[in-house]
């Protein structure tokens, strides 16, 4: 019986450890996008202020067309305190904040309902899918004439424009959303004994909550966004309306005060919906 040659074993080469006392390298890799980037953030808006104040100042841009830092700030102070000939900066914020968020938890309680249900029945999808895509890239200026001929110039058509600005992406969203559980999770469950309502709740729902959140951030920007061309209604209060108000009489100095104001609050709104992203789903970029 023929002697079978031993089988060679691939080698394994051995960790050397490092030298006694000597320091141990760490690897300095780090992912792209990992930690914070509030400094560069912070660098960015110092260097555009800087460049801002350096062009009005210099006289190379004509305060018509771009006001210095310090008339923007002015005019911040005297609607802030009510000095301005105008209603008080309060008063406007106040009235653009409840159309806005009116609007906006209006969208949440009726479109991801209906998101929901476009992702999990074919008859929803083919119901509410055709609506949805034939207006969403509509510009809202487009059918705000309609409004006001359906509805009139009272609060109803404002809020309603800002809703259905916000109501696409939310119920796009949602749809998605339903789409993130996977085949295999929706198995165990119901292997586990679980009911189609328990599959719903405890798989289905929690996989589509960080897709829903986005669109919640993507809606409140939109709302945001469609405030001014809301508030052209025979507004008489509101961000928006001080902002058209003060282009006609070519003050540029208030217009971007309300600008900045707008944004301001807008992105104070992003950064509150992106810590409730982090409450509700923190299991969310770590799976």
């Amino acid at each position: 019986m023929a002697a079978h040659a031993p089988t060679a074993t691939p080698s394994v080469p051995t960790p050397v450890p490092p030298a006694a006392g000597g320091p141990v390298k760490t690897s300095r890799f780090r992912v792209p996008g990992e930690g914070s980037s509030a400094t560069i953030s912070a660098v960015t808006f110092a260097v555009l202020l800087l460049a801002w104040f350096a062009v009005t100042n210099l006289g190379w841009v004509k305060p018509l067309f771009l006001p210095s830092p310090q008339a923007v700030f002015q005019q911040f102070w005297e609607y802030l305190t009510g000095t301005a000939n105008d209603k008080p900066l309060w008063q406007h914020f106040g009235a653009s904040l409840l159309r806005v968020t009116a609007a906006f938890w209006l969208a949440v309680l009726t479109a991801v309902p209906v998101g929901i249900a476009m992702g999990m029945s074919r008859w929803a999808r083919g119901i509410f899918d055709p609506p949805i895509e034939f207006y969403r890239p509509l510009p809202p200026l487009a059918y705000l004439p309609l409004i006001i001929i359906w509805f009139g110039i009272d609060e109803i058509p404002k809020v309603l424009l800002i809703y259905l600005s916000c109501f696409a992406p939310l119920a796009l969203a949602a749809r998605s959303g339903m789409r993130g559980a996977s085949q295999e999770q929706i198995n165990a469950a119901y292997s586990m004994g679980a009911s189609y309502a328990q599959v719903i709740r405890h798989v289905i729902l929690p996989s589509a909550l960080p897709e829903i959140l986005v669109g919640m951030r993507i809606a409140i920007g939109f709302g945001w966004t469609t405030l001014v061309a809301a508030e052209m209604v025979a507004a008489n209060v509101g961000l928006g309306q001080m902002v058209l108000n003060a282009s006609n009489f070519l003050r540029t100095d208030i217009v971007i005060m309300g600008i900045v104001v707008i944004g301001v609050v807008a992105y104070a709104f992003d950064l509150f919906m992106r810590r409730v992203e982090t409450w509700l789903v923190p299991w969310k970029g770590r799976m």
